[in-house]
This record gives structure tokens, sequence and C-alpha cells, in this order.
């Protein structure tokens, strides 16, 4: 079994080949589509890993690395990447990337999720600065009709979702919902879904970050409410976890080559997950990371047994 810096300096070596079908290295040589999972509420199915960008790009962005985000959204869409997870907040992350994707002429490969939060300190939001905010977004892309807005980290609920919902109804909007990746915030999340027409929540989730799997999953599915799983390696937790640490043998029952795919693929098995959204600013990161979204996933007794051998590390 491979270890994931291994795996990598295969993936330089071999070259497009691999780049194209990031798994031609293991098992049976053949090439292999990307596991794709259905919007509960719409009409299209997206690849269940996407791209993050709240530490990754915001960093390219500051460090003016334009580059660096360029080689990363060219890799990500040419190996049939689509959801792209950004923020206004991400410090000049969204703006960046979107004049890059329009340079790349890439715009409608991706499906591009942003948010929208102008409460301070927690308290109320101004419509008047939200809808700016919005526009600025949505104008930034160059984009039509803008996928999927969420209020980001729950912030005034009420007003902010309010005027998504009239952006939907006016076409100018394909999806909304709400996200938060806070704890004390978890009660009030499931509040919300139980009462608002939500498309997708954004949350965090990691094989070692399970409590998604009590309550909100449970309930986003009753509700038929997509899921955007944030921090899929637990930031750098599970980095640190596993270091000096080789994959156990029977990983490659489930096509799992490197600990990130192990990770991946974990978050991306439960039934509620529509995609993970794993940041990276390096594309041969994203071409691992795709891998995940091919080959076997594990069922409910193998995703036991990665948690029982994780825990064992």
């Amino acid at each position: 079994m491979f270890t994931r810096r291994e795996y990598l300096k295969l993936a330089t070596a071999a070259g497009l080949s691999l780049a194209v079908h990031p798994t031609r290295l293991w098992a049976d040589d053949r090439p292999r589509a990307l596991i794709r999972r259905a919007i509960p509420r719409g009409e299209e199915t997206l690849p269940v890993v996407g791209l993050g960008s709240s530490a990754s790009f915001a960093q390219m962005a500051n460090e003016g690395s334009i580059d660096g985000i360029r080689d990363v959204l060219q890799t990500f869409t040419d190996h049939g990447g689509q959801v792209f997870d950004t923020a206004p907040s991400y410090a000049s992350a969204e703006e960046v990337a979107a004049d890059v994707a329009q340079k790349l002429g890439i715009v409608k490969k991706l499906f591009w999720a942003t948010k929208v939060n102008v409460a301070r300190g927690g308290g109320k939001a101004k419509p008047e600065e939200a809808r700016a905010q919005i526009e600025r977004s949505i104008e930034r892309l160059g984009k039509p009709q803008m996928d999927l807005i969420q209020v980001h980290n729950l912030g005034d609920v009420p007003t902010q979702l309010s005027i998504l919902k009239e952006y939907r109804d006016a076409g100018k909007l394909r999806y909304i919902g709400v996200t938060t990746t806070f704890p004390r915030q978890y009660e009030e999340l499931e509040k919300i879904m139980q009462v608002e027409p939500l498309d997708f929540i954004g949350v965090d989730y990691a094989i070692d970050h399970r409590v998604m799997e009590d309550r909100i999953f449970p309930l986003a599915m009753d509700r038929g409410i997509g899921v955007l799983a944030y921090q899929p390696f637990g930031r750098n937790r599970l980095w640190r976890k596993v270091e000096g640490f080789a994959l156990p043998e029977w990983a490659g029952e489930y096509d799992i080559h490197t600990w990130g795919q192990f990770f991946l693929k974990f978050v991306v098995s439960h039934p509620a997950v529509t995609v993970a959204t794993p940041a990276t600013r390096r594309p041969r990161h994203i071409i691992d990371n795709l891998g995940a979204a091919t080959g076997v996933l594990p069922d409910e007794v193998g995703r036991r047994r990665m948690i029982a051998y994780l825990q064992s590390l």
C-alpha cells in the first residue's frame, strides 16, 4: 500500500495519463468516472468531491499567486471537478478565483457555491448591505444564474435567507442554504432546517468528528436537503494523527491508496453527504482528492472498520 507521498510521486512520473485517470495505476487499469450524487431538490448530480477555498485560496490570493490559483482550478476542471466553494469573507479568494475562472473559460464547468453574511458580531444584517454583497458575487463570476449562495455561519438568517429566497424566486439564484462549522450553532441549525425550505447546508464533518450523524444528517435526508461537507481532513488534525503510520492493507478493497482518499471516502460514503470540499493549493493533491470519487465506497461495515483503525493509531 502506498503512502500519499509515494502515490503523488508516481502520479508525477506517470504524467498526463494518470492525471486524466487518477486510479489507473491500481487494480485493473480501467478508467473510472467520478462518482456523482443527486442534489435532493434538484434535477442534476454533482461529483462527490469538490474544492474548498477558505484557507488555501485566501493565502494564495494574499500572496499574489495568481498562477497557483489558475493551476489548481485548471487541474480541478480538467479532471472532472465541478463544485467550488468560496465566500466573500475569505480575503480576496472569491474575487481572484472568479477572475481566473472567467479568463480560463471554465465558468460554465463549475458549480459555484458562495456565501453571504454582513451581520457583524452576531447582530442584525442590513438588507441593503446583504444585497450589495450578493450582487458583487454574481457580478464577479459573470454567470447569468448563480448556482448556490448560503448564509455564512448562520448570520442573521431571518434577514439574509429571506433575501436569498427573493433572488431564487427571481431566477437569479438556483439554490439557497445556510452554513456553520461552530458547535454552539448546531442546535440553531437544526431548528432552521426544520422550518426553512433549504436546498443545502454546509457543515464540518470528518471521520473523527461525526456529531452530524446523530441529528443533522438524518434531518437533512428527511427534509431533502443537500449537504456540503467542510473540513473533511479535520483541518490538519487528521494528518497529524496518521503521521508515520501506513494505511491498512484492506484499504485497497475500497480503492483507497492514500490517507487523503481514506479520509474523503469515509466522508462521501455517508448517504447524506452530497459533496465534500477539501481545500488545497497543490494541483497534485487535486488529482489525489478526486481519486476518492472513483471506485468503491465503503459500506457501513467498512466505515466502522475505518473508524476502528484510526482510533487504534
